[in-house]
């Protein structure tokens, strides 16, 4: 029920209100409201004497937002619409009523229809003033995935600079909506003036000088914050001593000299790494035939932290000039893509910076950078802390050291034709029926095997990375998206003339398919014009969902078999690691399971199991590695704590203990591995703007102690995990074939072990 309220009412007291900032226009107040602006609330409650005064002084007005779908207050002008043209934001002065901080929605429309949406994280505390931008802007339009904390204090205010997404007439809004989402009990905020106001010098106070000399956030203080270079000096000869004594301990442990556990099960030793399955388990094993959990660390390189710094010099403190120190950490480079993981981003290309560079550099010597003892360095640190993989991205010297295993990428790029599935974050889909694709793959392969072939430290390839097999949601169109993607495409695109032909020879003509889709296709060429757009799946014509199946994994198979057929011949002895998912569908992972060693997920959630259906997986029966997975705050100077951020950074250790010991409860799950080694830059890495805390180290090339102790300790526990989980598949896998003997003694027929003992993938891809 929506109810409009009186535009008048008297205050139960007086108080003096808070002057409003410079070059506000005060369209409506709460407190004192006058017969401007229409008030009207839905599943919400604003009753009319009820102003109320905060111990900061301020007096303002309290709504209440009922358990309900969608409790909304929603502004309006009396008549007309408001002239937005000259401002650049809504403005609402706003406090939480609670003490918790709360999650609000603003909507702002125009007569058009056209609207402007902010999801508001309001923290708990003392009142400050909402500015919703009234044209799109997110720290994305500042360059980087998440801005600096909110709120902050402009001209002696505590100001919430919004992020708004959408587009609207500014010349014509018709109405601002604040709601909530089905809050589970009744919440409350205080309000006082409605308005607008100019966005710019907030937005230049927000974003000014974010970044000091050493690259790291201007806005906090952590214990590892450095404010000197004594101080970099002095961590790093602490570290130093830390290290010898680590190290000198993982000696004396019971591993062989790939990582693998030489205590374990035994078997074969082939002279690479290769999959089994023993007793319902899978195991990587080494070349030397020991069991190999991958404990790995992706992104271990010291060239991949620059920022872009062109056009927004005015965030850095500190940047060097010509001729300062440290100015040969400058360069310049150009990410705009045009893919979805650049949309909507601003500074992304000209000249950049390198905190990281400077930074070794102020801790190891006048000489910059010196591979040799990087390399020697970081490898000491990832054996000290339990890791045994090099993974993904990292720099190639770390794999020519012959001191731990590796993971190599297949980058492969072409000029062949790509599928859009909506997704597209990295690009589209490329066409495996292309014959381009195929040249490509093969010269992609061709270069990757070519130093690696036959080194025993590299445990496999990766095919990709994060393709675009679905689409962004869960409808049937995500679902389907490649082969609605593909049936939109002209027929010069190669996979479309593939599912064209898969139709044409299983239904013959145009009547065939109108009968079995429920439609009515008048000439086949219609099937052949660009953005002709399939029916939805439906249960009273199910050969449309089957059709889209099968062409997907026809689809799947053409580009994993494609893959594998390379790899085998140019590198016969090393694994294929799969494509590691990002979103995928069940075709595109039955033929992985089909052509590729492993199954390879990047997941972003609390425990492997919140991100994949492991019962469907079993029955693939392939060894599985998690690719990628992290833990994030915002409590270490980058804004931004990844899609599983955490509360504080004393949380971290903790999720990431459990994650592995609920990845090595597993049994197809062989190894696991960390996204990052160093954190993002805090305004954003070259590649797309992306933030994150959720590195090892610091830009400052200073771990994060009481992060990585939590993480050694969990490292050096899972040997021992690995024995126990050992055993217990083992005793299963007994007990399975004692039951089966029993049922052929019984007449039942003769048992058998469902662990498969003894049997093993080999290497052939």
């Amino acid at each position: 029920m929506i109810r409009t309220l009186p535009a008048l009412f008297a205050l139960l007291f007086t108080a003096p209100l808070m002057a409003a900032p410079a070059g506000q226009q005060t369209l409506f107040n709460f407190v004192r409201p006058a017969d401007v602006v229409k008030v009207a609330t839905q599943d919400a409650s604003l009753p009319q004497y009820n102003a109320e005064q905060t111990p900061e002084g301020e007096v303002l007005r309290r709504i209440t937002f009922n358990p309900a779908a969608e409790p909304s207050l929603v502004l309006s002008p009396q008549s007309g619409a408001w002239d937005w043209s000259q401002s650049g934001a809504m403005s609402l002065r706003i406090q939480s009523a609670m003490d918790w901080a709360l999650t609000l929605y603003v909507k702002v429309q125009s007569a058009d229809g056209k609207t402007l949406v902010s999801r508001i994280d309001l923290p708990a505390g003392p009142a400050q003033t909402l500015l919703v931008p009234l044209q799109a802007n997110s720290p994305l339009s500042q360059g980087m995935k998440a801005g600096p904390p909110m709120p902050i204090t402009v001209d002696g205010q505590r100001v919430l600079l919004a992020s708004s997404a959408g587009e609207i007439d500014r010349s014509q809004v018709v109405s601002v909506t604040l709601s909530m989402i089905k809050p589970n009990a009744a919440q409350s905020i205080l309000l006082e003036r409605f308005g607008v106001q100019d966005s710019e010098p907030v937005i230049k106070a927000a974003y000014s000088e974010l970044v000091d000399a050493y690259g790291q956030s201007t806005r906090a203080r952590w214990p590892e914050k450095v404010s000197s270079d004594d101080q970099l000096k002095a961590a790093a000869a602490k570290e130093q001593q830390q290290l010898k004594g680590w190290l000198a301990e993982r000696d004396k442990s019971s591993l062989d000299q790939y990582g693998g556990w030489n205590k374990g099960p035994a078997f074969e030793a082939s002279g690479f790494f290769r999959t089994e399955k023993r007793d319902g388990r899978w195991y990587l094993v080494t070349p030397l035939g020991h069991p190999f959990y991958s404990l790995g660390v992706n992104t271990v390189a010291p060239d991949n932290n620059q920022t872009y710094v062109a056009g927004r010099e005015w965030m850095f403190a500190a940047l060097p000039k010509a001729g300062e120190p440290f100015d040969k950490y400058y360069g310049s480079a150009d990410n705009r893509t045009g893919n979805g993981a650049g949309e909507g981003r601003s500074f992304g290309a000209g000249r950049w910076y390198d905190f990281y560079g400077a930074n070794l550099e102020r801790t190891y010597g006048t000489e910059g950078f010196d591979q040799k003892r990087w390399v020697s360095h970081t490898l000491d640190r990832l054996q000290a802390w339990g890791f045994n993989t090099v993974g993904n991205w990292s720099d190639e010297s770390l794999a020519t050291a012959d001191r731990v295993p590796y993971t190599l990428p297949l980058s492969i790029v072409g000029d062949y034709a790509s599928i859009s599935t909506g997704t597209d974050w990295w690009g589209g889909m490329p066409d495996p029926f292309d014959p381009r694709f195929a040249m490509a793959t093969e010269r992609a392969v061709a270069i990757a095997a070519r130093d690696h072939r036959d080194d025993p430290w590299l445990i496999g390839y990766f095919a990709d990375n994060e393709l675009a097999w679905a689409g962004p949601g869960d409808d049937p169109k995500s679902r389907y998206a490649l082969a609605y993607g593909t049936l939109r495409m002209t027929t010069d695109v190669p996979a479309k003339r593939a599912f064209l032909k898969q139709l044409r020879d299983k239904y013959r003509n145009e009547e065939g398919l109108s009968k079995a889709w429920g439609i009515h296709l008048a000439g086949w060429e219609l099937m052949e014009d660009p953005g002709f757009e399939p029916p939805m799946p439906n249960p009273e014509h199910p050969e449309i969902e089957a059709d889209f199946k099968y062409f997907q994994k026809t689809f799947a198979d053409a580009y994993f078999k494609t893959i594998s057929d390379s790899l085998k011949w140019h590198a016969p002895n090393q694994l294929l690691l799969g494509g590691r998912y990002a979103v995928s569908t069940p075709e595109a992972v039955a033929s992985c399971a089909q052509y590729c060693d492993v199954l390879s997920f990047n997941m972003y959630t609390l425990k492997p199991q919140d991100g994949y259906d492991f019962a469907a997986l079993r029955v693939l029966d392939k060894p599985v590695l998690i690719t990628e997975f992290n833990f994030g705050s915002a409590d270490r100077g980058p804004f931004w704590g990844g899609v599983t951020q955490l509360a504080r950074e004393e949380d971290r250790g903790a999720a990431y203990a459990n994650f592995l010991k609920q990845a090595m409860a597993e049994p197809s799950i062989v190894g696991v591995h960390w996204f990052q080694y160093l954190d993002q830059p805090v305004t954003g890495r070259l590649l797309d703007g992306e933030n994150g805390h959720f590195g090892l180290v610091g830009i400052t090339d200073v771990p994060f102690q009481g992060f990585v102790d939590s993480v050694r300790k969990s490292n050096l526990a899972a040997v021992d995990q690995l024995g126990k989980e050992a055993e217990k598949a083992k005793a299963a896998n007994a007990a399975r074939e004692a039951e089966g003997k029993q049922a052929g003694h019984d007449g039942k027929g003769p048992g058998q072990g469902a662990g498969h003992a003894g049997g093993h993938s080999g290497n052939g891809h």
